[in-house]
Protein backbone atom coordinates (compact mmCIF):
# COMPACT_ATOMS: atom_id res chain seq x y z
CA UNK A 1 0.00 0.00 0.00
CA UNK A 2 3.10 2.32 0.56
CA UNK A 3 3.88 2.48 -2.85
CA UNK A 4 0.52 3.78 -4.11
CA UNK A 5 0.44 6.55 -1.48
CA UNK A 6 3.72 7.26 -3.01
CA UNK A 7 3.00 7.07 -6.81
CA UNK A 8 -0.43 9.03 -5.95
CA UNK A 9 1.82 11.90 -4.01
CA UNK A 10 4.79 11.79 -6.81
CA UNK A 11 1.84 12.25 -9.26
CA UNK A 12 -0.12 15.32 -7.35
CA UNK A 13 3.31 17.36 -6.50
CA UNK A 14 3.90 17.02 -10.14
CA UNK A 15 0.55 18.28 -10.60
CA UNK A 16 1.35 21.28 -8.36
CA UNK A 17 4.12 22.00 -10.06
CA UNK A 18 4.37 25.35 -12.04
CA UNK A 19 5.57 24.93 -15.50
CA UNK A 20 6.18 28.26 -16.64
CA UNK A 21 9.75 29.52 -17.79
CA UNK A 22 11.27 26.30 -18.36
CA UNK A 23 13.58 24.93 -20.26
CA UNK A 24 13.55 22.68 -23.21
CA UNK A 25 15.65 20.27 -21.07
CA UNK A 26 13.43 20.77 -17.83
CA UNK A 27 10.15 20.08 -20.58
CA UNK A 28 11.51 17.06 -21.88
CA UNK A 29 12.16 15.61 -18.13
CA UNK A 30 9.03 16.69 -17.04
CA UNK A 31 7.05 14.83 -20.02
CA UNK A 32 9.18 12.03 -19.17
CA UNK A 33 8.55 12.00 -15.44
CA UNK A 34 5.01 12.16 -16.02
CA UNK A 35 4.98 9.42 -18.36
CA UNK A 36 6.51 7.24 -15.62
CA UNK A 37 3.90 8.59 -13.04
CA UNK A 38 0.94 7.44 -15.76
CA UNK A 39 2.27 4.13 -16.00
CA UNK A 40 2.52 3.39 -12.35
CA UNK A 41 -0.74 4.66 -11.79
CA UNK A 42 -1.95 2.26 -14.60
CA UNK A 43 -0.01 -0.50 -13.07
CA UNK A 44 -1.69 0.01 -9.64
CA UNK A 45 -4.91 1.02 -11.47
CA UNK A 46 -5.87 -2.67 -12.96
CA UNK A 47 -5.02 -3.86 -10.23
CA UNK A 48 -7.78 -1.66 -7.96
CA UNK A 49 -9.98 -0.50 -10.29
CA UNK A 50 -9.92 2.61 -8.37
CA UNK A 51 -11.87 5.43 -9.85
CA UNK A 52 -9.91 7.86 -8.46
CA UNK A 53 -6.53 6.28 -10.29
CA UNK A 54 -8.20 7.44 -13.25
CA UNK A 55 -8.87 10.89 -12.38
CA UNK A 56 -5.74 11.42 -11.19
CA UNK A 57 -3.95 9.96 -14.47
CA UNK A 58 -6.42 12.04 -16.46
CA UNK A 59 -4.81 15.21 -14.49
CA UNK A 60 -1.08 14.05 -15.57
CA UNK A 61 -1.82 13.50 -19.32
CA UNK A 62 -3.23 16.73 -19.80
CA UNK A 63 -0.22 18.45 -17.98
CA UNK A 64 1.68 15.91 -20.21
CA UNK A 65 0.18 16.83 -23.53
CA UNK A 66 0.30 20.67 -22.90
CA UNK A 67 4.28 20.23 -22.14
CA UNK A 68 4.82 18.21 -25.70
CA UNK A 69 2.54 20.50 -27.51
CA UNK A 70 4.79 23.24 -26.25
CA UNK A 71 8.03 21.07 -27.03
CA UNK A 72 6.50 20.62 -30.61
CA UNK A 73 5.98 24.04 -30.96
CA UNK A 74 9.13 25.28 -30.30
CA UNK A 75 11.01 22.23 -32.53
CA UNK A 76 8.94 23.08 -35.50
Amino acid sequence: MKTIEKTVEKALDFEKRSMGKMSTSDRVSASREAKSIVLSINEIYKKTKDPSLMDIMKLITRKKQKIDQRLKFRFT
